[in-house]
């Protein structure tokens, strides 16, 4: 039996190679994966974290709509370089657009309208506090009669 060594490129790999990042003169891939998120409880609240560096507030759009917490953003950026020779003008621009959509199902026990978000340094934090009537009751003493 002998061995035949064949020299093909598969088409997966083909595909792959051409599609690379610098097979397009150096652009970035956009990385359009949610945002991560952390969940926190205490006794008197839920804190929610997304870690979502490098935004401007205004890139923000939270709404509570039927007891869901829906946060989205939009970010367009726009880098311009120009050179020129003596002869020549070169123009590049590379656009960016990134967006994300996210929405969470609150429990019937955060009141809604006292939901707080801050926004610093790339963490969107927002404060979900509990209803009065779900925080827990203090123990007490019963008196024998």
């Amino acid at each position: 039996m002998s061995t035949v060594n064949k020299n093909l490129v598969s088409f997966p790999s083909f595909m792959n190679d051409l599609l690379k990042p610098d097979w397009l003169g150096g652009a970035e891939v956009l990385n359009n994966r949610m945002p991560a998120v952390n969940i926190k409880e205490d006794t008197s609240s839920y804190m929610l974290e997304l870690n979502v560096p490098g935004r401007k507030k205004d890139d923000f759009k939270i709404e509570v709509d039927n007891d869901i917490l829906t946060i989205s953003s939009e970010s367009k950026k726009e880098a311009s370089e120009k050179n020129e020779s003596n002869t020549e003008k070169y123009t590049r621009r590379e656009f960016s657009f990134s967006s994300f959509k996210r929405a969470f199902t609150l429990p019937d026990t955060i009141d809604t309208e006292k939901i707080e978000a801050v926004y610093e340094d790339g963490i969107l934090s927002f404060s979900l506090p509990k209803k009065e009537e779900a925080l827990p009751k203090p123990k007490r003493l019963i008196a024998l009669g």
